[in-house]
């Protein structure tokens, strides 16, 4: 074996890079860059759509199956954890045969899993298949990264992820909302079954219109160890971030998995120096703006992810909104990346995504510090401010650490690019809940004796505080049955004040890593390699 620590990104003879495919000009709908769009915003809709669209189906279903709490968890977690294992190597995948296969293939097993999910008649059944949906989401997203970079011109291609990353934030942030509608007046069937028709019309789109680019210098095998070390150790960083929140962060199980993570890395590390085609070649990240994109991926995930997870239970138990209520008091940071990230693909294609970047972190750490002040009787208006400041904010980093990321990486590895993108959001988003998550725990075991004392409320057993808090950091009051109004009244406003301050403490924190995120955007730049790409259909 032969160490491969650089990557060439010449054609033959040191000419420059090679356009993506030998395949000739495009002709009608055929490889048309604006219908290609099109297709994969439809496929990917459905991935995006399912990350929050079920959440508001699990209590339904653990009423009509039977489920535990515990049960119903897996539902998401499952899901999540094969999606974030599985998206590297996906991409891989997609550079190896072809991101139009891998994408049709994603579509239909997707749309297939999402039947057999509502067909279910046990939780073992509806948790199995969501692993099924998982992989094959993993197979979708970098595939359509993939797609757009090789049909889109450079001048093109920061428009069409911007419309992509619009897809993606309308998909994420209006899943509670058309979930709510399905199974309040449906059934939580309903929410996997809508699947089967979406996924269908982006089978028949893909088939009529996506074209097969593949780069000249394509990989021609499989790094099977690398996939091993890569999946092994992803699973252990993704299970001890599930699991962190039950277990503790002091326990040794929970930092066990974290060293196993660590370990497995640094194994995949040095065997990517040794294997001649390596799964991720290291030298890829000898591109400081690429390694940066990765960086700020992660970091606005935890910003947004980790924040916005607060924010729904306060919408709900604090607030006492229904699911599809809550979802339109969100409307307003839909709306903003809706609106925001087209023209964001058109400021970074103008300007570069240096300056948009930096702003956008800087606008979503000024909207988690003004997070950070809600109170229990803040008005609609106000939250609305803070809620479009963020989308505002959010939509140049979805589009512009794509580009960074995609478009700073060799056209053969465009599919593995989409991955650590794709990847990069995931992890971001699961370290995002699960600190802030123990930011909020640690802030209410703090606060809660003292205000529950201090409101004059009996006192409670070590077990029973315990479980107090429990509720209390999803901002519900533990107020038991058969409570006096006056007593229910005094713990509801203590149980309330108490989340508050964890949630303040937490959008804090979120605002913290999002200053960090503004430097780290001051490193970011245009794709070297976006050139590459392209070339093929019409414009």
């Amino acid at each position: 074996m032969t160490s491969q620590t650089t990557i060439d990104t010449t054609g033959p003879g040191g000419k420059p890079p090679l356009t993506p495919s030998d395949q000739p000009p495009a002709k009608g709908l055929r490889g048309h860059p604006w219908f290609t769009l099109i297709t994969v915003a439809v496929g990917v809709m459905m991935v995006a759509l399912d990350g929050t669209i079920v959440a508001i189906a699990n209590p339904a279903i653990a009423s009509d199956l039977g489920a535990t709490f515990a049960e119903v968890q897996w539902i998401t977690n499952a899901y999540f954890l094969a999606l974030a294992v599985s998206l590297i190597t996906a991409g891989k995948l997609g550079d190896r045969f072809g991101h139009r296969q891998t994408f049709l293939i994603g579509v239909v097993g997707f749309a297939a899993a999402s039947g057999a999910i509502g067909l279910s008649d046990s939780i073992a059944l509806v948790v199995t298949f969501r692993v099924f949906q998982g992989l094959f989401g993993a197979l979708l997203m970098p595939a359509a990264l993939g797609l757009l970079r090789a049909t889109f011109p450079a001048e093109k291609l920061n428009m069409a992820i911007g419309i992509w990353g619009m897809v993606i934030g309308a998909s994420t942030a209006g899943g509670p909302i058309l979930g709510g509608v399905l199974v309040e007046h449906v059934n939580w069937q309903s929410v996997f079954f809508i699947n089967v028709p979406v996924g269908a019309i982006a089978l028949v789109l893909g088939v009529l219109i996506l074209l097969d680019h593949r780069a000249e210098n394509a990989p021609r095998s499989f790094d099977l160890l690398g996939i091993a070390l890569l999946s092994a150790a992803m699973f252990c960083l993704v299970w001890a971030l599930i699991k962190a929140p039950e277990w503790g962060w002091g326990d040794g199980k929970t930092w066990a998995f974290i060293l196993a993570s660590v370990v497995g890395f640094a194994l995949f590390a040095v065997w990517e120096t040794k294997v001649k085609e390596p799964l991720i070649p290291l030298g890829l990240f000898r591109s400081v703006p690429l390694s940066a994109g990765v960086v700020l991926m992660v970091l606005m995930a935890i910003a947004f992810m980790g924040g916005l997870f607060f924010v729904t239970f306060y919408l709900q138990n604090v607030h006492g909104m229904s699911p599809i209520d809550a979802g339109l008091h969100l409307l307003p940071l839909t709306g903003m990346m809706i609106v925001g990230s087209p023209l964001a693909g058109a400021m970074i294609t103008k300007f570069g995504p240096r300056i948009p970047l930096a702003g956008g972190m800087a606008a979503t750490a000024i909207a988690m510090y003004g997070m950070s002040t809600l109170e229990t009787d803040t008005g609609s208006g106000i939250m609305s401010v803070w809620f479009a400041l963020l989308g505002l904010g959010l939509a140049p980093v979805m589009v512009g650490a794509t580009e960074v990321i995609v478009g700073n990486a060799p056209m053969e590895l465009s599919g593995v690019a989409g991955g650590l993108q794709q990847a990069a959001m995931q992890i971001g988003g699961s370290l995002g809940t699960a600190v802030l998550g123990a930011v909020m725990a640690s802030k209410v075991d703090s606060d809660l004796p003292v205000n529950w004392k201090d409101a004059g409320l009996p006192e409670l057993t070590p077990a029973q505080l315990d479980q107090a808090a429990e509720a209390v950091q999803v901002g519900v009051a533990p107020v038991e049955k058969g409570t006096p109004e006056a007593i229910a009244a005094k713990i509801t406003d203590v149980a309330h004040d108490t989340f508050i301050s964890g949630m303040s403490l937490a959008s804090l924190v979120a605002a913290g890593v999002a200053v960090v995120a503004v430097l780290v955007a001051l490193l970011t730049k245009r794709g070297e390699n976006a050139e590459a790409g392209a070339g093929v259909g019409h414009i």
